[in-house]
């Protein structure tokens, strides 16, 4: 987790938390993000199981070149990447992991740029699961919000336990995603044990240990 915005957001949560898993979906007050809400956005999973966004933030709708609202997040993406992304926000909203993501967004006139998201759960009952997220550019080029971004790639992830991982170590390396995403059976079943666990060519840290 490197970028300012991404660090804010992950403190305002941890602080509402108070040591549960997740805060609930209701202590978020927007007043006290203010700053960060052109940036922010809110998933929630609609009849078909998928991650949509129900709220998205100004500037991230602009990044896009549109309304954010309902469209699914792995729709972002490309192909490759989509069944990862999705497995991804299906660890959020049940496993309470926190998720960051480096990525490329590739605009409609082929210029690209690096942001970082970050995924954090929210406690809104089994029923109806939420995930609190911001995705920020690490540049900020003259066209971004003019030429939209019309396809994602992921750089690396990083799987976190917030409870037993030092959050703000810069200098750990994240895993690299090569061209071939690994299936989602693969993915969901990361994160089980104590030690970091190599899937394919990802290898999974859990509690900030070293493989």
């Amino acid at each position: 987790m490197k970028q300012r915005e991404s660090i804010e957001l992950f403190q305002y949560w941890d602080r509402l938390r108070d040591e549960r898993p997740a805060p609930r979906r209701t202590d978020i007050e927007p007043a006290d993000i203010k700053t960060l809400l052109a940036d922010t956005f809110i998933l929630e999973k609609d009849s078909r199981g998928e991650a949509v966004f129900r709220l998205a933030g100004t500037r991230l709708c602009a990044v896009f070149g549109r309304e954010l609202k309902g469209f699914a997040l792995p729709s972002l993406w490309a192909f490759k990447d989509q069944r990862l992304i999705a497995r991804l926000a299906h660890s959020a909203f049940h496993s309470k992991a926190v998720v960051v993501i480096a990525f490329e967004g590739r605009s409609r006139n082929g210029r690209t740029n690096p942001f970082e998201l970050l995924l954090l759960p929210l406690d809104a009952g089994e029923e109806a699961p939420r995930t609190l997220g911001i995705a920020s550019a690490v540049e900020k080029p003259y066209w971004l919000g003019a030429d939209p971004v019309v396809e994602c790639r992921i750089d690396t992830i990083r799987v976190v336990d917030p409870d037993r991982e030092p959050m703000f170590l810069k200098n750990r390396p994240a895993v690299a995603v090569p061209a071939m995403a690994p299936s989602a059976d693969e993915v969901a079943g990361a994160g089980q044990g104590g030690h970091g666990r190599r899937i394919r060519h990802l290898v999974v840290f859990e509690g900030g240990r070293e493989t």
